[in-house]
């Protein structure tokens, strides 16, 4: 009797999978459809010509491996969660980091850009045919930036909304300062060259208060960096001496939830380091 209640048990959980399978199936293809297409407005934004369907894998397939790497190497179910939701958030990480690169480089190519831009007006060309000559000239990403508000306004957007997209895109201070004083300087009739000579000297002299911030800080930085990493590294040397140290935490109800909350306390108190050594200009 016990194993006909079984038995039907099983095949009613069967049953109920089969038929629940469609829609969880449905549902994940429409949160993947969705995901390819902010991942593809994320690469068009950096020129980026890979399949947006190779990063929404790494969706699926990076916290299963995180997760079992997890539960495989401390022998705890907790770490399969743990795992998981860094394999989860490694697409984003990497995405995000690339973003951060191409705009970082593309800061890195603003002054010699400016300083081209003016030398071309001052040959007698206008702001547009000087775009079109760092189109050409300029590596990547400058060419692939500039070249794109050549042809919006080719396509027949008006400049100042074209260079008024590049300032919201790129999000860069410096940027907006060179963006403004140019529509500033086309509205008011003001000479350009001069304009340019004048935000050259000014991002020059913004980039040397930086350095010179960072100079001073880093000795604050480097202690933030010691202090957040400092206990991951005693944890993990603790590991190579007793790996069954911690075995009454791990067992334990209360000892898992005080490891969960030192995580968490870690996590914050990294951020929370980082924000209080980071000094805005």
């Amino acid at each position: 009797m016990v194993l006909l209640l079984n038995i039907l048990i099983l095949c009613s959980v069967v049953l109920i999978s089969l038929s629940l399978l469609p829609v969880i199936m449905q549902k994940i293809q429409s949160w993947q459809y969705k995901k390819e297409t902010a991942v593809a407005k994320e690469m068009d934004k950096m020129f980026y010509d890979k399949s947006p369907k190779n990063i929404v894998m790494l969706y699926f397939i990076l916290p299963l491996i995180f997760g079992a790497g997890g539960y495989i190497l401390l022998k705890s179910p907790i770490f399969i969660v743990f795992g998981a939701l860094i394999g989860a958030a490694i697409p984003n990480f990497i995405l995000k980091t690339r973003y951060n690169l191409r705009i970082r480089k593309f800061n890195d190519q603003l002054l010699d850009a400016v300083s081209m831009l003016s030398s071309c007006i001052k040959g007698g060309l206008s702001l547009l045919q000087g775009l079109e000559v760092l189109f050409e000239e300029m590596p990547a990403p400058m060419s692939q930036e500039l070249g794109l508000v050549v042809r919006e306004n080719k396509m027949g957007i008006p400049l100042e909304e074209c260079l008024n997209r590049l300032n919201k895109k790129m999000n860069i201070d410096e940027l907006g300062l060179v963006i403004n004083a140019i529509l500033v300087a086309r509205e008011t009739g003001g000479e350009l060259p001069k304009v340019f000579s004048r935000l050259t000297v000014t991002i020059r002299d913004n980039r040397k208060l930086k350095e010179s911030v960072k100079t001073l800080t880093l000795q604050g930085r480097m202690q933030g960096v010691i202090m957040s990493f400092l206990p991951i590294v005693f944890v993990a040397w603790v590991f190579s001496v007793n790996k069954h140290h911690f075995d009454i935490m791990f067992n334990s109800d209360l000892g898992r939830m005080l490891l969960i909350i030192a995580v968490i306390l870690q996590a914050v108190g990294m951020i929370l380091i980082r924000k209080f050594s980071t000094i805005q200009i």
